[in-house]
């Protein structure tokens, strides 16, 4: 008997090694799915980056409808993935139930804090991507007048529309912002027709420059800019390639480099992804470089320079549900 205890041990071994070797990670994406050319999309590439260079594969799910999200998140875990990765923070309160049930998996979420030992969050700055963008709105605007439409009317996408209009302000003091979301469920971010009515009333009050945080929706927002000849800004992904010329820019928040960055070395904890960590930026490509002019760029970049470096202070809604600045 006391002979086969080290055989069985070695045994053991071998068999928790080769399950390690076969533990695959996951990624849930939520509404819209992974081709929604927005945020979930970003997801996507950056997962699908991590499996090119690494050689990998992972497991996906894509969630449609809100009673889901429990269910995928658990079915993961019982197949043993890991990380497993939630894409959106409407994934928050699924993904800490399912993690308190097993405590000995990587789990992680991008766009809100679950405050676990076996949890990595992931945010962003987007007030400072949203004020960098609200700068430029303004320095193109030929009306004075500009647009911002949202997707599901929560205090993220507030956030991105208080941050829009105080770099929108800061940059012309007499500029008019006005703002639109489009719904209170999650339905909110992949209505198109319902984005690009509200970017045609922007536009009917004189607005020229739009900015759409909202998803899917923001689709219908840069088709709508396109057929009345105004200014779209897109969101998340670099959007620029969606309608060539009439995109002055995106604001890109790297959900790409959040999702690549855990899969590549998962770890606990909170961050937070600003402009000095290159979690967010403005999108400058081949789409919008005829807009982008150098005098527009040179202008931008002196306002990025300045809330890296501290000078310019960038309010964040979610810090009291109110936009003060």
């Amino acid at each position: 008997m006391k002979s086969s205890l080290p055989r069985l041990a070695a045994l053991a071994l071998l068999a928790g090694s080769a399950l390690a070797q076969a533990q695959q990670p996951a990624v849930i994406f939520d509404m819209g799915g992974k081709f929604d050319k927005s945020f979930n999309q970003a997801g996507y590439q950056g997962a699908e980056r991590w499996k090119k260079e690494s050689g990998k594969t992972y497991l996906e799910f894509e969630i449609s409808n809100d009673t889901q999200r429990v269910q995928a998140i658990r079915r993961m875990a019982e197949r043993g993935a890991s990380p497993i990765i939630s894409i959106g923070f409407a994934q928050a309160s699924a993904l800490q139930q399912v993690a308190k049930d097993f405590p000995k998996t990587r789990f992680a979420i991008i766009d809100a804090k679950v405050d676990m030992p076996n949890v990595q969050s992931v945010l962003f700055k987007e007030q400072e991507g949203s004020y960098l963008v609200g700068a430029m709105a303004a320095l193109v605007s030929k009306t004075g007048k500009v647009g911002f439409v949202g997707g599901m009317d929560i205090p993220l996408i507030r956030k991105f529309q208080c941050g829009y209009e105080q770099g929108a302000k800061a940059t012309n003091a007499k500029i008019e912002v006005f703002s639109n979301m489009t719904g209170t469920t999650s339905s909110a971010w992949n209505d198109p027709t319902r984005g690009g009515e509200l970017a045609k009333a922007q536009f009917a009050k004189g607005s020229d420059v739009v900015f759409a945080a909202a998803g899917g929706t923001g689709v219908g927002v840069y088709q709508a800019a396109k057929d009345a000849g105004k200014l779209a800004i897109g969101v998340d992904s670099n959007q620029n390639h969606l309608q060539p010329g009439t995109m002055l820019t995106s604001m890109v928040k790297r959900v790409d480099v959040a999702v690549y960055n855990v899969l590549k070395g998962w770890k606990p904890g909170v961050q937070v992804l600003g402009l000095k960590e290159a979690g967010v930026d403005y999108a400058a490509d081949e789409h919008n470089a005829k807009l982008l002019t150098p005098a527009l760029k040179t202008k931008v970049d002196s306002v990025k320079a300045d809330i890296i470096a501290g000078k310019v202070k960038v309010a964040d809604y979610m810090a009291d549900n109110a936009c003060k600045f």
